[in-house]
This record gives structure tokens, C-alpha cells and sequence, in this order.
């Protein structure tokens, strides 16, 4: 998990959010269209849509743009097909890695993928070779320089109170991870203390990291940034642990 957390701080020391704010919106409409087509249009019964609308409401996406992409989804609009693809495999220093797809065209998503695999040290696997390694759960990240109030006593209280799973403290902020199916109580839970949610979202957190250090550390993270930053991938899971020193280092160079 705190592997996790530290490339979410390495974007933030970057301030790298996302590379390109129409890039994130694209992944967004994406995201609410295939929900949508898998689950219906009724976020109050699709815990996936509520949770792409609630990404959406984060980047300040018009409503218009998240109610076009649900119509679409629904078949009341005309729209592209998308289809969800993962793709697993392996890294510099033995990191595993899972590229989650949705995209229009398998074949090319499929070559782009292994391509950026390839040039980065990496090795594209079957499926299946590495997502044994990761475990799907409802993710948050409150730091401590926007919530200055929030102690590891009082946060420890909220956890212990709403039923999450686990809480991590850090010298930048806190993780609480909880059930994928209790995600949005827990957010409501967040929200109703007053508390500035960084990062909130389901996703696969690793069971055990691998620690990665010198030359392999900018070449993993290279990897993962250009997996990111490509247009079909919505999201990269990987279980590497890498030293703040290290994250800081590739940050500002």
C-alpha cells in the first residue's frame, strides 16, 4: 500500500496529477460510459457509475459531459463501444504491474501496451500471471497538510467506528482502506468529519511489494508513468516499494 501512496506523492511533488486535464476527462467519460452499459444509469443502484460520477465531480467535469456519457452508455445516445481489457506483467526488478484498458480498438491497445513494456525493461505476460498478487479494496488518502487537524488518535476513532479494514500512517498523510462494498458509506463517513479526501477510489492494492532501488528505480517508474499516460489505459496497479529519497530524486530530475 505505501507503495502506492508514494507515486501519488511523487505526482503531487511534480504536480502531475494528470498530465493533460482533457486526457483525465476522456478516462472519466470512459469510465461512466462503460459503467453505465454494464450496470445501468442509476448511480443510486451501481455502486461502479457512483463511484466514475464521484471521480468526475473531483475533476470539476460539466455535469453535461458526465450525462452524455451515461446515455451513451444506456444506448439512449449514439456512441463509440468500448471494451475493458487488463493487461499484467512484469517490470524492471521484478515488479509486477496490471494495465486496466477500456478502449475502442483491441488490437491496437494490445500492441501499444507490449510496446511500452518492451522499450521500458519490462515483460508482458498472460493473464492472470501476476493479478494473484493484488487484492481489490476501497482506497483513501487524506494528507496531513490539508487536514492539519487530523491525528492518527482521531482518524484511528473514525476507522474503528465505521468497520474499515486497516489504517497506515505516514509522514505526508494516512491511508484507510476498507471493503470495495462498504467504499461509499466510508467516503460518506469521511466527508460528514469535515475531511479533505486527496485520494479515494476502488482499487487493487498489492498483498506484498518488492522493493526496488537504484538504476531499476527510474526505469520502473518511467514504465508506469508512460503506461499511464497512455490514452486507452484508465489505471496501472503495481506492488513496488521505493524509497521517498529515491521517488524525490526521479521527481525532480
Amino acid at each position: 500500500m505505501s507503495g502506492h501512496n508514494k507515486w501519488a506523492k511523487v505526482k503531487h511533488v511534480k504536480g502531475k496529477m494528470d498530465a493533460i486535464r482533457g486526457r483525465l476527462f476522456t478516462k472519466i467519460i470512459r469510465e461512466i460510459t462503460i459503467a453505465a452499459k454494464t450496470g445501468g444509469g442509476d448511480p443510486v443502484a451501481n455502486p461502479r457509475l457512483r463511484s466514475a460520477l464521484q471521480a468526475a465531480k473531483d475533476a470539476n467535469m460539466p455535469k453535461d459531459n458526465a450525462d452524455r456519457a451515461i446515455k451513451k452508455g444506456t444506448g439512449e445516445l449514439e456512441g463509440v463501444t468500448y471494451e475493458e481489457l487488463s493487461f499484467e506483467g512484469y517490470g524492471p526488478g521484478g515488479v509486477a504491474i496490471i494495465a486496466r484498458c477500456l478502449t475502442d480498438n483491441r488490437n491496437r491497445v494490445a500492441a501499444e501496451i507490449a510496446k511500452i513494456f518492451s522499450k521500458g525493461g519490462g515483460n508482458l505476460g498472460v493473464p492472470g500471471c501476476v493479478s494473484f498478487m493484488f487484492e481489490n479494496k476501497g482506497f483513501f488518502f487524506l494528507s496531513k497538510e490539508e487536514n492539519p487537524k487530523l491525528t492518527e488518535d482521531s482518524l484511528m476513532d473514525i476507522v474503528l467506528e465505521s468497520g474499515c479494514e486497516d489504517m497506515k500512517t505516514y509522514d505526508y498523510g494516512f491511508e484507510v482502506t476498507c471493503d470495495p462494498s462498504t467504499f461509499h458509506d466510508m467516503r460518506q463517513v469521511l466527508e460528514s468529519k469535515n475531511l479533505k479526501i486527496n485520494e479515494g477510489k476502488v482499487t487493487m492494492l498489492p498483498k506484498n511489494t518488492v522493493k526496488v532501488t537504484g538504476s531499476d528505480t527510474a526505469k520502473v517508474l518511467r514504465l508506469v508513468e508512460n503506461l499511464e499516460e497512455n490514452d486507452d489505459v484508465q489505471d496501472v496497479y503495481h506492488n513496488y516499494d521505493i524509497s521517498d529519497e529515491d521517488m524525490e530524486k526521479f521527481a525532480e530530475a
